[in-house]
């Protein structure tokens, strides 16, 4: 697909760079990526994609932009609070390059559209932050045999890697199966540098650009791993699984149902928190947030215990609290308060000890929020 000569013009870095020239460039015009979540990583991914020409990408994103998403998400701005993060998103990348067609979506990925929106395009780039959207992107690029860039951040650390590409690797591979649940925070739980999504989403788009247009080595049967504190990156070698590449249909259950959905037993839904405030119930509340999200907003009465000092298993600390009562666990979203009540449970005899699903988050809503 030759270049017009506005192309040319707005291209002319990539044109005169050895080993790219106008062949790359061309089959960048020609190709579409899928985009999944236009969050974090996401955002910066997008940016430089556009920027260099990929000639369709497709945003799938279902959340809206909200003010916590600024710190990193710096395709948003303040005026686009409440606003679809795809529409926006698109929005702004049309604006960045009108040469380029851009298509949002503003659904969740999930088995009903995942094949389908996989195949629409010649690669997925994985934005994502949650193990069971990670685990349907690979099954369905494995299906559909097209390669995903991987990415994933935690903290002042991410990693990087290309799945699923001529015949190498997929995420199975090196993750097997998921986690358990509550074992592994989120972002919105462990907190993350917003930096560190921005060299880790352009990471991402370097390496999108590298498959599609033909150039340099991808990270395929690599892991890189970057530490912004210490500025140390490395990268270890991933052998293929055959096992990895055996899925021919994506199974019934097994994204959502496993990784962050907890057995019905460890938690208790707003509702019935609040049925049971009211009825005065015996019942006691445990905080397990730092003390900087408490003095935002707090459930009263509750016993403040931070979860990092709740697994030293101080008996101090809980000492207010009585075993033999029924006992509540709460944090932001869910995930920390998850493993307090099974300290509670496994360490100190709270039998009753369950998690307040969807954390303060969901307390505060006004509307029910997904687990």
């Amino acid at each position: 697909m030759a270049l017009s000569p506005e192309e040319t013009t707005r291209y002319q870095r990539h044109l005169s760079l050895p080993g790219f020239g106008a062949a790359a460039q061309e089959s960048l015009k020609s190709a579409s990526v899928l985009v999944v979540g236009a969050g974090g990583l996401g955002c910066p991914a997008l940016v430089y994609l556009a920027a260099a020409g990929v000639g369709r990408i497709v945003i799938v994103d279902p959340d809206r932009v909200d003010v916590s998403n600024l710190q990193r998400q710096v395709l948003y701005d303040s005026a686009d609070q409440g606003a679809s993060k795809a529409e926006a998103a698109a929005r702004r990348l049309r604006s960045l390059n009108p040469l380029i067609r851009v298509d949002p979506v503003a659904l969740r990925l999930d088995r009903s559209n995942a094949l389908d929106l996989v195949r629409s395009c010649d690669l997925v780039v994985d934005g994502s932050d949650n193990f069971p959207t990670r685990y349907l992107v690979n099954d369905a690029c494995v299906i559909a045999g097209r390669p995903f860039v991987y990415g994933a951040i935690q903290g002042f650390e991410g990693q990087v890697s290309v799945f699923n590409w001529r015949g190498g690797p997929t995420y199975r591979c090196l993750f097997p199966e998921p986690p358990e649940p509550g074992t592994v925070p989120s972002c919105a739980e462990a907190g993350v540098l917003g930096a560190v999504t921005g060299i880790i989403g352009t990471v991402q788009a370097c390496e999108a650009i590298k498959v599609l247009a033909g150039v340099g080595e991808p990270l395929s049967g690599r892991v890189l791993i970057w530490n912004t504190l210490t500025m140390a990156s490395y990268v270890v070698g991933l052998r293929r699984d055959p096992g990895g590449r055996t899925i021919t249909e994506l199974p019934p259950e097994g994204y959502g149902e496993t990784c962050e959905v907890p057995a019905a037993r460890e938690e208790i839904g707003c509702d019935e928190l609040r049925r049971l405030l009211g009825a005065g119930a015996p019942l006691q509340l445990l905080d397990v947030r730092e003390h900087w999200e408490r003095v935002q907003e707090m459930i009263d009465p509750s016993v403040h215990v931070p979860l990092m000092r709740l697994e030293t298993s101080f008996a101090s600390d809980i000492a207010p609290l009585d075993p033999a009562v029924p006992t509540v666990v709460y944090c932001a979203v869910g995930v920390r308060s998850l493993r307090g009540a099974r300290i509670l449970r496994e360490r100190h005899g709270f039998s009753s000890a369950v998690s307040l699903r969807g954390g303060m988050k969901a307390w505060s809503s006004p509307a029910p929020l997904d687990s």
